[in-house]
């Protein structure tokens, strides 16, 4: 059994496609498909139900994903030990995010102190979130809502709530709180489903009885506060995702929960370099800072 014939195997696996996990994979299809041939063969079972060029795991290709996946993880992570090993002050960090507000200025600070660390954000819904940390493909998550998980190492670092942003022309403007009963009439402009703000409110406001109508859905939260600011919309808008707009009132919600909780993440058997664990401490000491101004 040959390394190249787990990385092809793992490919296909997870796009379920010859031509596109060729295309992923730089090299032709007739080459995948020999690969994997060779590799069925060594194991003396087929890893796929074929129906031209689609395929699907069967059941002894589920059971033996699982174990490639291991095998290629500690691989990485052997591979990412020596690296830091041998050049300690370069390097790069794989971060994922939903909650990225607070982002910036995290960077910042830990950038002040690592200058030569590069690294990675990608913005993520929930699922896909979960998928890359089940994989190890990233060293850290800043998520919400927390993710739990056997291999996942979740930490709450931060109690978020939620307010409602109206413009200042909106008749809820000159209040200091309200009713979220008062808001199902309205309407609302938010991110898509599977990023967990949204989903937080959207399954609070149905246990109270009625679904927001939302008139825009996209994937840029920043987006959100200029569509409130041209009378689009209401949203619904984190403490610490709030901006100051001369034209925008950010008003608490009365006698519910609404809050979000922000948790740090990360893989429990994935390689934890001397960046990747001064990172971590700039995220705790941060949003420790950030609590006790809350307070």
């Amino acid at each position: 059994m040959e390394l190249l014939q787990l990385q092809y195997f793992l490919a296909v696996a997870r796009l379920e496609h010859v031509t596109e996990a060729a295309r992923s994979l730089h090299v032709t299809q007739s080459s995948l498909s020999k690969t994997i041939q060779r590799l069925e063969e060594d194991l003396g079972v087929p890893l796929f139900d074929r129906s031209g060029r689609k395929l699907r795991l069967n059941e002894f290709g589920n059971r033996f994903l699982r174990r490639a996946e291991r095998a290629l993880f500690e691989l990485k992570q052997g591979k990412q030990e020596i690296n830091d090993l041998s050049n300690a002050e370069f390097g790069t960090l794989e971060l994922a995010v939903t909650a990225a507000s607070k982002l910036p200025q995290i960077l910042r600070e830990f950038l002040n102190n690592r200058p030569n660390i590069q690294f990675h954000v990608q913005m993520l819904t929930t699922q896909e979130m979960i998928t890359l940390l089940h994989r190890g493909e990233v060293d850290f998550c800043l998520s919400s809502p927390p993710i739990q998980g056997e291999d996942i190492e979740c930490q709450v670092v931060f109690i978020d709530p939620i307010l409602v942003a109206v413009p200042l022309g909106h008749r809820l403007a000159d209040r200091s709180s309200v009713a979220l009963t008062e808001l199902k009439d309205e309407c609302f402009v938010g991110v898509k489903r599977g990023y967990g703000t949204r989903d937080l409110v959207d399954s609070i406001c149905k246990s109270a009885g009625f679904y927001l109508k939302y008139v825009y859905e996209g994937d840029e939260p920043t987006r959100l506060v200029s569509l409130v600011e041209a009378e689009i919309g209401l949203a619904f808008i984190p403490s610490t995702a709030k901006m100051s707009w001369e034209k925008i009132k950010y008003i608490p919600v009365e006698n519910h929960e609404l809050v979000r909780e922000i948790a740090l993440l990360w893989h429990k058997s994935r390689y934890m370099s001397q960046a990747a664990l001064d990172f971590r401490k700039v995220v705790l000491d941060y949003f420790e800072v950030l609590s006790k101004q809350s307070i």
